[in-house]
């Protein structure tokens, strides 16, 4: 059974590789564009009032180079933002601390983007001095957009980390629940298996005590039959054609001793040949047939298999005209056992159901869903 690990999402996130990654998440022509757009919207309404009182070419020329300058403080905020990412990569900081740190940057980088503004403008810093006023405006409003914009980001990269830690933890827990089943599974297997193979060898020495001859041709062909059976009951799935091939092989290895006490027949759908059955389900339904149904009786009877496609899902039936529910002995391990494989492969859509078989006898019929094996 293979080993899963999950490693945690932060591992992968950490490092210069992980720094790099977390300032791209901030600073790229996405952002730069969304602060493109918000430095237009915040200077629209203003400029389109001013189409009333001054030349068009005026205020359009005014309107591009006031973009220009918030276009400036942006991606300095950007900058600055994407720089504190980086750092927060590399040596994680508490929720509180990052906040906190992206309220300083902000701050900051607005400060030391209005000399700059001036400068791509080629407008004095005097002018600081002389409408401290505008520049206080300015300045208290790109902070807090900035301080803003971080909080919104930062809520962002929370929400969707704790959704991939979410995601990772359900799909460890779906891998485990996997392999817990898978044991389970191998566990029950290998119960079924020596229930059905002593069983076999029982007959054979029962036959060898009666009739020494028809012990050692039977015993040749049980050989044959487990050389066939056993590479098959460790696999994890086999087909209807491979489950009805050992139950007949079984049967006719019984009829050598049973003689006219036993006949049989198996019917199935040629097209469900590759249909994909659980190992050793078949042949555990006729094993217990023949073991609480025709042996009890003194002259035998009949094993009728038949197997069809019904409403999407693959029925098998085993029918034998025996001593039916009136013989009891046995543990049941092979049929419990067998439900529990159902259950745990395929939930509610599958089942083992017993019952009677007028006029004599039972019916067995394992219901699960119809699905093909591919070919190896």
């Amino acid at each position: 059974m293979a080993t899963t690990f999950c490693p945690p999402l932060q591992a992968a996130s950490r490092g210069r590789g992980g720094a790099l990654a977390a300032f791209h998440r901030v600073f790229n022509l996405k952002t730069i564009s969304i602060v493109f757009y918000l430095s237009a919207l915040l200077l629209l309404g203003r400029y389109i009032l001013a189409l009333y009182y001054e030349a068009p070419e005026a205020v359009l020329f005014d309107l591009f180079r006031s973009i220009r300058q918030g276009l400036v403080t942006g991606v300095m905020l950007l900058v600055g933002m994407a720089g504190l990412e980086a750092f927060n990569a590399v040596r994680p900081l508490s929720r509180k601390a990052a906040l906190t740190l992206g309220v300083l940057v902000s701050v900051v980088m607005t400060a030391c983007s209005i000399p700059v503004r001036l400068m791509v403008v080629g407008t004095a810093l005097s002018r600081i001095s002389q409408e401290p006023s505008y520049f206080l405006s300015l300045f208290v409003l790109w902070s807090s957009l900035g301080g803003l914009a971080y909080w919104l980001f930062r809520s962002a990269q929370e929400d969707q980390i704790a959704r991939e830690e979410l995601a990772d933890a359900e799909c460890c827990r779906e891998t485990l629940h996997a392999q817990m089943v898978e044991a389970r599974l191998s566990a029950l297997q290998a119960q079924i298996e020596p229930h059905f193979l002593f069983n076999t060898l029982a007959n054979v020495k029962r036959l060898y005590e009666t009739a020494p001859d028809r012990g050692r041709e039977m015993l040749s062909g049980l050989i044959s039959y487990l050389r066939a059976a056993l590479p098959s009951m460790r696999e994890s799935g086999s087909t209807l054609a491979r489950e009805l091939d050992l139950a007949r092989s079984f049967l006719t290895i019984l009829k050598m001793r049973m003689g006219e006490r036993l006949d049989f027949s198996i019917r199935a759908e040629e097209s469900l040949g590759s249909a994909s059955v659980p190992p050793m389900v078949l042949p555990t339904l006729v094993e217990n047939a023949i073991k609480h149904g025709l042996s009890p009786l003194p002259e035998g009877g009949r094993i009728d298999i038949t197997a069809r496609s019904e409403g999407g899902d693959l029925l098998i039936e085993v029918r034998d005209n025996g001593a039916g529910f009136s013989s009891v002995g046995g543990s049941g391990v092979g049929l419990a056992n067998t439900r529990s494989r159902l259950a745990a492969l395929y939930g509610a859509r599958a089942g083992l159901s017993l019952s009677a078989a007028p006029p004599r006898g039972v019916l067995a019929s394992v219901r699960m869903p119809l699905a093909y094996r591919e070919a190896a």
